[in-house]
């Protein structure tokens, strides 16, 4: 076991540190809970027989407490293609579950929204809230106190820290998730991206963008970009959330299905024997993981804001400060698109998370001493499943078979990792530099104001914005309007840096896990709306965004003698009024843009 690094320490050393009131606190609800908290042998016979009423072939199991009884939160619909795999996966779960020597219920089911399907429509307003829903309908599908075990189901965006989420209110209780895996790889990414940047700028027709767009997302399964989604998987492997190396395998395989069969029994042995729960499984040691990982691997911007929240959920203080002091530390050890040619399964035929978790545990910059749930040594997650007679087999990875997309932690593409800290009088907020040319780490330039990424492809459109820029684009916080992604701003801002201006965007909403190639300081925050920074700038104020010395400024420019710019009517339509209570009590992005943490918290 190496040395851990000695950055690496001092930074989990002052997130445990702090966070010691908050994790003393929740270790003791877990306790409590564990305790004392409703369970089967403690019902009434009429919530009992409630419970296992329509339980069919495993009735008198449950009945007679045979052995421990495993819930399901399902995120499953088939309209979404990461998650239509889910269709069988309760019924095969509980034979594997029966094998086992215990029984498994669908506890519930969460919604899960496709941000693909809603990127730049009125739908995406819902998305991060989304978040919080779905750990609000985690925590009422465990709140019946049947399970002895948790088995999620979920995959991508706002899902699995939902999920998460909302298992860690039950964290007495050993979890695992469950993946099902990319889609096999489609139309190249780097040509998907040509043909959208070709249709922005009226070179293309709808129906070629349309035939380019289905040409990549094709089928069940994942889509094979690296962006939140996937980094996700990346996170819950080292995290050791996953039976080791379950993340990439793909779905409708032999393979796949050995991997879910194997987490059903080893949920079903945790359970049986009552160890790694999950409030034990995440500490402070394994957010740390997760943030190396993200780091390492130029994962998905949104987890600036996702990893904070899944924190917060265990008690545990992690912010903006601790990641950019984990991004000096950590070295870029993988290229994938958005940040390289290849897709995922390259990645995953490359030596994937097996190799990044051997590299980064050779250098000392993971904690191996984790509590991990899918295996009792986190050293198995260096090793990648192939299909075995019986079950998978774990073969280590040592070296990387593509060292254009996969480095050792030594030798790395960079030698800090792909996000930094950016503040200043415009606020804090994030910089993925893994996805830009070092050439376009500084950029200062008149800014445009706009209050809705629409104003902006408008502008576009016009010719307005064909010269130097920093697009801003403010009232996209959680408070304002749910803190959408402005994914749809990448190809006309692409089309302008290749027409050789310096174009940078500048905002309070979030930038997708596909975001790219165009400088973006993202998540700023206070955000606009009630009054932060950017709702002071004007249209010609010169901004200076500096990836290199982390700043984000308005030049000569004393914003506390302006008015701040009134904010947009609240949005309405497509439900987006039911989440008003959500974004009335938002907090800010750094915190995780959540309502219910911060009220969860001022109830402990």
């Amino acid at each position: 076991m190496a040395t851990l690094d000695p950055r690496i320490a001092t930074v989990t050393d002052r997130i445990i540190e702090k966070s010691k009131p908050g994790r003393a606190a929740y270790l003791e609800l877990m306790r409590v809970e564990g305790e004392r908290g409703i369970d089967r042998k403690s019902m009434s016979c009429g919530n009992f027989a409630h419970g296992f009423a329509a339980a069919g072939d495993d009735k008198a199991a449950i009945r007679t407490f045979a052995g421990p009884n495993l819930g399901i939160v399902t995120a499953y619909n088939d309209m979404l293609s990461a998650h239509a795999p889910y269709y069988r996966y309760p019924e095969q779960m509980k034979v594997w579950a029966r094998e086992a020597g215990a029984t498994m219920q669908v506890a519930g089911g969460v919604p899960a929204m496709c941000d693909g399907v809603t990127q730049g429509q009125p739908g995406m307003d819902l998305s991060l809230f989304s978040r919080d829903n779905i750990a609000m309908g985690t925590a009422i599908a465990l709140s019946h106190g049947m399970f002895e075990g948790v088995a999620m189901l979920g995959i991508c965006d706002k899902i699995v820290p939902g999920l998460l989420i909302g298992a860690l209110r039950f964290g007495h209780l050993p979890a695992i998730l469950v993946p099902a895996g990319p889609m096999p790889s489609g139309l190249a990414n780097k040509e998907k991206q040509r043909v959208r940047q070709l249709y922005a700028e009226g070179k293309a027709t709808k129906e070629e963008l349309l035939e380019a767009e289905s040409a990549s997302y094709h089928g069940m399964g994942t889509c094979t970009f690296y962006g939140t989604a996937n980094s996700n998987q990346m996170m819950m492997e080292l995290m050791g959330l996953h039976v080791p190396g379950a993340a990439f395998a793909n779905p409708g395989t032999k393979l796949r299905q050995q991997l879910t069969r194997a987490a059903v029994h080893r949920l079903a042995d945790l359970a049986k024997e009552k160890k790694r729960p999950l409030c034990e499984a995440v500490d402070e040691r394994a957010i740390v993981n997760a943030a190396v990982g993200l780091l390492a691997t130029g994962g998905s911007t949104n987890h600036a804001i996702h990893l904070p929240a899944i924190a917060r959920a265990a008690g545990i203080s992690f912010d903006w400060d601790d990641l950019a002091e984990l991004s000096h530390a950590v070295p870029l050890i993988a290229r994938v698109y958005p940040n390289g040619s290849g897709d995922v399964n390259d990645f995953h035929h490359a030596g994937g998370m097996a190799f990044v978790t051997h590299t980064l545990l050779e250098e000392g910059l993971l904690h191996e001493n984790i509590c991990a749930a899918g295996n009792d040594e986190f050293s198995a997650f260096a090793t990648n499943p192939v299909e075995g007679e019986d079950g998978p087999q774990w073969e280590a990875v040592t070296q990387s078979s593509n060292d254009m997309m996969l480095r050792p932690a030594s030798a790395p593409f960079q030698p800090d990792g792909g996000m930094r800290l950016v503040t200043g009088n415009l606020g804090r907020g994030c910089f993925k530099t893994s996805a830009v040319a070092e050439e376009r780490w500084t950029i200062e330039a008149p800014c445009r104001i706009f209050d809705d990424q629409r104003q902006v492809v408008t502008a576009f459109e016009a010719g307005e914005l064909d010269r130097d820029v920093v697009v801003v684009v403010r009232f996209q916080g959680p408070r304002a309007n749910g803190m959408p992604e402005l994914h749809k701003l990448t190809p006309p801002l692409g089309v302008l840096q290749d027409r050789g201006h310096k174009i940078a965007l500048v905002t309070d909403g979030r930038m997708s896990g596909a975001s790219g190639k165009v400088p973006a300081a993202i998540h700023i925050s206070p955000e606009a709306h009630g009054g932060g920074p950017l709702a002071y700038l004007r249209d010609g104020d010169v901004v200076r965004l500096c990836a290199t010395n982390g700043s984000l400024e308005a030049v000569g420019v004393d914003l506390s003698t302006r008015e701040a710019a009134k904010a947009p009517p609240p949005p309405i339509g497509t439900g987006r009024e039911i989440f008003a209570l959500f974004r009335h009590h938002a907090d800010e992005a750094e915190k995780g843009g959540s309502a219910m943490l911060a009220a969860m918290e001022d109830s402990l």
